[in-house]
């Protein structure tokens, strides 16, 4: 693996920067303080971005990741790989306004991962969707889901709650996991694609969070929906040996791409508290740790941490794009930068005193968003659980 970034990516990085500097950072306190204020300075920067994904080789702008699985050999730094390095970007100007760009939501993701089949991909193409997994009495063992899919005729009857839907509202669909047989546990749960405006789905309330305000949070009730067969998600038909591994495909997509989001998250507080201590620091770094000021000390400690996760989420993308069982490094990484990207971010706002406490500087912003990303898309503990499922090959019912 190349640890240098792809030089045909190089555009899309610069492009993604100029962004986040001039689009997104002049907004980020406006929508910050309008929580649930759709953000409409969006609507252009996402056509734009839309066309990139139209006529790019590889390129993604956005959180939605191509379909894996094809046939190509050799080494590949792909779409996965696009996307990560230019969600860092983005998100060191908004962590909140990435997760509020149309069309590029985590349902894309399920939708364009190995889970949609050709036609699912060509009629839902353009679509804004969301993802709804989690639910009140489950929290992160999405294997524990209650909301049920009864088939009748050619249509799916949904009920059930989902919380935390991230662009629930605001969405053209929902891709809502559910299960066809309790009895039958995880094997029987497969994804749906609700359009909005289905009856029987409402949803019921907006959530008031700590950070990423600009992005709606939903929670969405089930209710006698009625979906039609076609917008299964891949094979009808329940696997007991497979189990759900087919939907679960989809966060070994979207994991690298959490873990990019708290790099850069985590980037953007660097920099700034690198600018603010600039005097301290030995831009050469030839000064030995030991023999450097305290905050000098703790800025490279964090440097360190930050690099460190940055290469781990590379990897993970690297081996999505060159089609390689990615479930553990993608764990790895996201458990390695949610926690990283939340150190480091609070750590500058300790560093900084009144200057990153109070809200003439977004560092205490950048601190209250970076949260959500160690805990949404499997928590801290579940990525440690799922990496220690790998790595002692026992299944998730032999290691709870």
């Amino acid at each position: 693996m190349n640890l240098q970034n792809p030089k045909k990516f190089k555009l899309l990085i610069d492009q993604a920067h100029e962004v986040a500097l001039n689009v997104l950072r002049p907004i980020s306190r406006k929508y910050d303080k309008a929580e649930h204020a759709y953000p409409k300075e969006l609507d252009m920067l996402s056509s734009l971005v839309d066309g990139m994904n139209d006529g790019g080789d590889g390129m993604n702008a956005g959180a939605a990741v191509n379909k894996r699985g094809d046939t190509d050999t050799g080494n590949k730094n792909g779409v996965n790989m696009s996307t990560a390095l230019s969600i860092i970007e983005m998100c060191y100007g908004d962590t909140g306004l990435l997760l509020s760009m149309p069309r590029q939501g985590l349902g894309n993701s399920a939708i364009a991962a190995v889970v949609a089949n050709d036609e699912q991909l060509q009629r839902l193409k353009g679509t804004w969707a969301a993802m709804a997994i989690t639910e009140p009495n489950c929290g992160s063992d999405s294997a524990a889901i209650r909301t049920t899919a009864t088939k009748d005729g050619d249509e799916y009857i949904l009920n059930g709650e989902k919380i935390f839907v991230t662009s629930g509202e605001r969405a053209d669909s929902v891709v809502v996991w559910a299960t066809l047989d309790k009895k039958l546990g995880r094997a029987a749960i497969k994804s749906f694609v609700v359009e909005k405006g289905t009856s029987g789905m409402t949803v019921e309330r907006l959530e008031h969070k700590l950070g990423i305000k600009a992005s709606d949070t939903a929670a969405i009730s089930f209710v006698d929906c009625r979906v039609p067969a076609a917008n299964l998600l891949g094979n009808a038909e329940i696997d007991v040996a497979k189990g759900f591994a087919g939907v679960m495909e989809t966060f070994d997509n979207t994991r690298p791409l959490v873990a990019a989001m708290a790099i850069g998250c985590a980037k953007a507080s660097l920099e700034r508290i690198k600018e603010i201590f600039e005097g301290e620091l030995d831009e050469q770094y030839s000064t030995p740790i030991l023999q450097s000021s305290n905050i000098a000390a703790q800025i490279y400690r964090m440097e360190a941490d930050w690099e460190a996760a940055r290469l781990l989420m590379l990897k993970a993308a690297w081996m999505a794009d060159n089609k390689k069982p990615n479930s553990r490094e993608a764990s790895i990484a996201k458990a390695k930068a949610g926690r990283v990207g939340n150190e480091i971010t609070l750590k500058c706002v300790e560093l900084a005193a009144a200057v990153g406490y109070n809200e003439d500087e977004l560092l205490e912003k950048w601190a209250r968003d970076s949260k959500i990303l160690d805990i949404f898309e499997g928590t801290q503990q579940i990525q440690q659980l799922i990496v220690a499922r790998r790595e002692l090959g026992k299944s998730s019912s032999e290691l709870k």
